[in-house]
């Protein structure tokens, strides 16, 4: 199936975006949620690093292309209703521009409305972007 026939498959929404699963491959661990656009998932197809639509920024970015934590794609799934990918990836260094492996770092405790950090900080942020 070529590439164009293959991107078809899946349904974006009004706006052209399709939400992305992004997982370790080895782990499981879910490491973010981004949004493509038939270009993002063209060029991640095609060359094997993930691509993503930036919403506020509303142009195309390719993951670590200022951090240098660049993703391996090395899996792509389509969900049953064709509106979702999973994208599992050999992450170099972390995910998260705040520094820490995963973006989803942070969970909840409804009985005391907390928020406790349970992932690990692998890289100082302020210094990679400079801020």
């Amino acid at each position: 199936m070529k590439l164009a026939q293959l991107i078809k498959k899946v349904k974006f929404d009004q706006r052209g975006l399709v939400p992305a699963v992004i997982q370790d491959e080895k782990t499981g661990e879910v490491l973010m949620l981004a949004y493509m656009n038939r270009r993002a998932l063209a060029k991640t197809l095609e060359t094997g690093k993930t691509y993503f639509w930036s919403r506020s920024r509303k142009k195309l970015w390719m993951k670590g292309e200022i951090s240098g934590h660049t993703q391996s794609a090395r899996q792509v799934f389509l969900d049953c209703d064709g509106d979702t990918l999973l994208i599992k990836v050999r992450q170099k260094e972390a995910a998260c521009h705040t520094g820490f492996y995963s973006c989803f770092y942070r969970k909840m405790n409804s009985r005391t409305a907390t928020l406790k950090v349970t992932g690990k900080k692998v890289f100082d942020s302020k210094k990679v972007y400079k801020t």
